[in-house]
């Protein structure tokens, strides 16, 4: 992990979206264009800028809720960060494949922030859940109306992912087509969709299991090396990649 982070991850763990914010921000300035981490960290900053101005109004019926999982689920990103300041090696093995790859110029952007959001919803939104459901109360497995809140959020990828498609896609080609086996747009979002859904599903296995610490922990053991596998799958390198 470079030491141009350290600093700013010492501002963590954050209290509030608005921190959250402040902090994603500052990395947004201090990463070069070339480091891979760059270009996840900015679309997370986007997606969690909206969040902070749906929470304000009544686009959710428990913004509490809402409230308490972003600053969450931020926290995990910010903690994968700071568990590699000794090496990528220290970080969860979902983020390992992005932190170890951010110098390779035959890597897209749009891989990056597709490896980061595999990484972090596959493997931090299932653990988050759990955490937000432990702090403020309720149960995963019986949540209508928090489950649909969170899935209001898929809307929301999907018009930050339609305002970063030019930004993050470098060439005649768009990288989701190469590194999705040529799917069109609508197909790399309805993934995004997918994986979502899964993690709430997987929020609840970890839910049931608490009761059965070994097993919970060996499921999400599981959950994160095979994150980290498909992270490996999404940054293989592609000839069009090279960033300006």
């Amino acid at each position: 992990m470079r030491d141009m982070l350290h600093d700013l991850l010492r501002a963590t763990p954050v209290h509030s979206i608005d921190e959250a914010v402040t902090v994603m921000t500052a990395i947004d300035q201090r990463l070069p264009d070339a480091d891979g981490l760059k270009w996840f960290n900015r679309l997370y900053l986007r997606v969690t800028s909206g969040v902070r101005n749906a929470v304000a109004g009544p686009a959710f019926a428990d913004p509490a809720f809402m409230t308490a999982l972003d600053v969450v689920f931020a926290n995990l990103y910010f903690a994968a960060l700071a568990s590699a300041d000794d090496g990528d090696s220290g970080a969860p093995a979902a983020w390992r494949p992005v932190l170890a790859c951010r110098d390779n110029r035959g890597i897209a952007r749009l891989q990056f922030a597709l490896a980061g959001m595999n990484a972090h919803i596959n493997r931090d939104l299932p653990v988050g859940i759990v955490e937000v459901f432990k702090a403020i109360g309720g149960d995963p497995t019986d949540a209508r109306l928090r489950k649909s809140d969170f899935d209001r959020v898929n809307d929301l990828l999907e018009r930050v992912e339609a305002e970063v498609k030019s930004e993050f896609s470098i060439g005649l080609i768009n990288t989701v087509d190469i590194v999705a086996g040529r799917l069109d747009d609508v197909a790399a979002m309805w993934k995004v969709r997918l994986a979502r859904e899964a993690a709430w599903t997987n929020a609840e296995v970890l839910w049931t299991l608490q009761r059965l610490p070994r097993l919970r922990d060996g499921f999400l053991e599981r959950l994160d090396g095979l994150t980290g596998f498909a992270g490996r799958g999404l940054l293989i390198p592609t000839c069009i990649a090279e960033r300006a």
